[in-house]
């Protein structure tokens, strides 16, 4: 199982877009992915936290990883958001993502039975969808959504499989992202899961992120892992600082809601959010629209 997947760049979890009566609009999906290919994005999380994975069902992921793995092009990868409570789903709908084409599956921390996720348990969990994955695996720590923080203890242990390429660390702890970078090895790739976090994350050995942000902010994110890379710390770092707004407008502080109608408001498609998740409102959008004016992602109106 090789390890030759580069996870440098910048990767939106996308949202999952659906139509006026609620089901997956499979041909926005396509659209969306069309114009998103036009930008510096180095490729596509798929049913991530973003992508209302929890509102899906089984048969629904399974034909949006279809609609994506098509409109994806080799230039790009597509990452399947494959995990579930339980060890078989994950690796059954792991097996169904590399069938429609992902090229990696992104697992989230199982975390329902909380009080029994413990480093045995996650720790026997990882190693067996890695195990039986035709693809390799890239760990998803997000404490926000689970309650369960993946240590650095465990994610270098597991780094050591061979089907483990990678982190997306959503905690923001900056200081475990260096300890994994330091202890995992050089084929273990760590992505920052914020584009609040993404320049720090880089001078600590990051190659990227997968960030909600890049969905509707791809150019300024690309610019500062270029910016980084050419050594032009203090462009990168003005850009960083810009984008702490919008970054929190479309996470924290008003969630997918906020992600999708920014999405709506750059011209391509967000659409509404699957209950019992609501729309924004309208005090709510035009504080998003003010947010991307200031920060250069909307132009003034």
């Amino acid at each position: 199982m090789a390890k030759d997947i580069s996870l440098k760049g910048c990767f939106p979890p996308i949202p999952t877009p659906f139509d006026a009566d609620g089901r997956v609009d499979h041909d926005r999906l396509a659209l969306n992915l069309e114009k998103w290919q036009d930008t510096p994005l180095s490729g596509f999380a798929v049913l991530g936290s973003n992508g209302e994975a929890v509102m899906l069902k089984a048969e629904e992921k399974i034909e949006t990883w279809k609609t994506a793995g098509q409109a994806i092009d080799s230039d790009h990868l597509f990452i399947a958001g494959t995990g579930c409570e339980s060890t078989a789903e994950t690796l059954d709908l792991t097996e169904k993502a590399a069938e429609l084409g992902a090229d990696t599956a992104m697992v989230v921390t199982p975390h329902y039975y909380k009080p029994r996720m413990d480093h045995r348990a996650l720790l026997n969990h990882y190693t067996r969808v890695a195990g039986g994955s035709p693809i390799p695996i890239i760990l998803y720590n997000v404490p926000v959504f689970t309650g369960i923080d993946l240590g650095a203890e465990i994610i270098v242990e597991l780094s050591r499989h061979p089907n483990i390429i990678g982190l997306k660390e959503s905690s923001g702890n900056v200081v475990k992202m260096g300890e994994v970078v330091g202890s995992a090895g050089n084929t273990f790739q760590v992505l920052a899961g914020s584009g609040s976090f993404l320049l720090p994350a880089l001078t600590v050995g990051a190659k990227g992120c997968v960030a909600a942000l890049a969905a509707v902010a791809p150019h300024p994110l690309a610019e500062i892992v270029e910016s980084y890379h050419n050594g032009e710390m203090e462009k990168a770092r003005e850009i960083q600082l810009r984008l702490i707004p919008p970054n929190a407008a479309v996470t924290t502080r008003f969630g997918i809601p906020g992600l999708k109608a920014a999405l709506d408001l750059i011209g391509m498609y967000g659409g509404p959010v699957r209950g019992p998740l609501l729309p924004l409102d309208r005090d709510q959008e035009s504080e998003l629209r003010n947010t991307l004016e200031k920060a250069g992602i909307l132009s003034v109106s």
